[in-house]
């Protein structure tokens, strides 16, 4: 082991000459930062257009006003930029991905239980989104051409997210930066847009309503920072990428001000449209402001974009980094088989109002693992090793991370570090 980590430091080195290549990912600690602030800040934007964000905010129709609604967004994605940054904090400072920086506290064996808690749901999401997306370009064809097949347009859509996923970061940089334009310009359309159409409807029942500051404020404020909580697990994923120079204040404004525009427009364009329509389908709330071709199939065009942005930041890296440590994989043979694995979640049966339920229930389910998870991943780094890792023990098999039981694995740890600091 400790060979492999020296042959990983290497490599390192020989990528701080040169670059590091496209889809050159490893689990070895990221001394290459490739993004800056500003990419940072547009690649976390471009992939947090989530299709649940408009489901979100259909739920709180006729609980909560404009004013409330959009309040409740907003500190949503402030508490989770303080989550990011703090969770985030071990692999900005180290260059480690979630799986290493979560040996720490659950040791070699079993980082495998909250890798597979963040893996499996990003599995399915990736699934879902695809079907989403592929059934917003079969409409656009259905639109221009006369022609329908959602099942061709799933299996082009995916390869070409497969073909995308394996670039790696530099290829999410230039995606995301590029990308980020596009979406909150469509954005900003479709919410004048929705203003524009229902202004008079909107100003009785979401405006001029008294709503609450109570329970359903602060139970709103939760659901949105629910869209987002599977990524502050592995948000060390995306930390390592960033530039040294950026201090943890500055962290918090990135995460929160990234997030918040894709959030805000998108959970106001749901609340308005359903308020005004009671229209709860994606592709629906999207279209249903749109009265002219043209502007329809752009809008088609941005959900469909808009997944591949959100998929191949948040959906794809997740299991591959999972299956790259498990299995030792490649980055890019995970990163194909993370895509071909989308396809056996059949997204075609998450999507029929029978199977809302039953999503529903999934999606509680692995939530209630995420909050201890992540407390764990938090009071490890921040109390009981005071933000100081010794990066090397997480690569050697045979060290202290290998015990099973956590208290051993801590005093060990522990013990470790006292006589490497000393």
């Amino acid at each position: 082991m400790s060979s492999t980590l020296k042959s990983s430091a290497s490599t390192t080195t020989v990528e701080e000459i040169h670059g590091k290549s496209y889809g050159e990912e490893s689990l070895a600690p990221q001394e290459t930062r490739i993004m800056d602030r500003w990419s940072y800040f547009f690649a976390w934007l471009g992939g947090c257009v989530s299709i649940g964000t408009f489901t979100a905010g259909s739920s709180l129709v006729g609980t909560l006003n404009l004013l409330q609604s959009t309040l409740a967004i907003a500190v949503g994605c402030f508490v989770i930029g303080i989550f990011l940054a703090i969770n985030g904090a071990a692999g900005h400072k180290y260059g480690i991905p979630f799986m290493v920086q979560s040996r720490s506290a659950f040791g070699f064996a079993g980082t495998r239980l909250p890798g597979l808690i963040r893996a499996v749901p990003a599995l399915v999401w990736f699934g879902f989104q695809s079907w989403i997306g592929a059934g917003a370009l079969n409409t656009c064809s259905a639109v221009l051409f006369g022609y329908s097949n959602i099942w061709l347009f799933f299996i082009c859509f995916q390869a070409l997210q497969i073909g995308l996923s394996v670039l790696g970061f530099h290829g999410i940089k230039w995606l995301e930066n590029i990308g980020s334009f596009f979406i909150i310009a469509c954005l900003i359309y479709m919410f004048v847009s929705v203003v524009d159409k229902y202004g008079d409807v909107l100003g009785d029942k979401l405006v001029g309503i008294e709503g609450s500051w109570g329970i359903e404020f602060w139970g709103a404020t939760m659901l949105f920072l629910g869209i987002y909580s599977t990524m502050m697990l592995n948000v060390s994923d995306y930390s390592r990428e960033l530039h040294h120079d950026t201090k943890r204040g500055i962290l918090v404004t990135i995460y929160s001000l990234s997030i918040l525009p894709a959030t805000l427009f998108m959970g106001l364009i749901g609340v308005m449209v359903s308020t005004a329509t009671g229209v709860v389908d994606p592709i629906e709330v999207f279209t249903s402001a749109v009265d002219n071709k043209p502007l329809l199939v752009t809008t088609l065009l941005f959900i469909a974009f808009a997944q591949v942005t959100t998929n191949i930041l948040n959906n794809c890296i997740p299991p591959t980094y999972v299956m790259m440590d498990i299995f030792g994989f490649s980055f890019k043979k995970a990163s194909v088989i993370t895509g071909l694995l989308a396809f056996a979640t059949c997204p075609w049966l998450l999507v029929t109002a029978e199977s809302a339920d039953g999503l529903i229930i999934f999606i509680k389910t692995y939530s209630a693992f995420i909050g201890p998870i992540l407390a764990v991943l938090i009071v490890d780094y921040y109390l009981i090793r005071n933000r100081t890792l010794i990066v090397s023990q997480f690569y050697d098999a045979d060290g202290p991370y290998k015990l099973s039981h956590p208290l051993i694995r801590t005093r060990a740890g522990v013990a470790s570090r006292v006589k490497y600091q000393s």
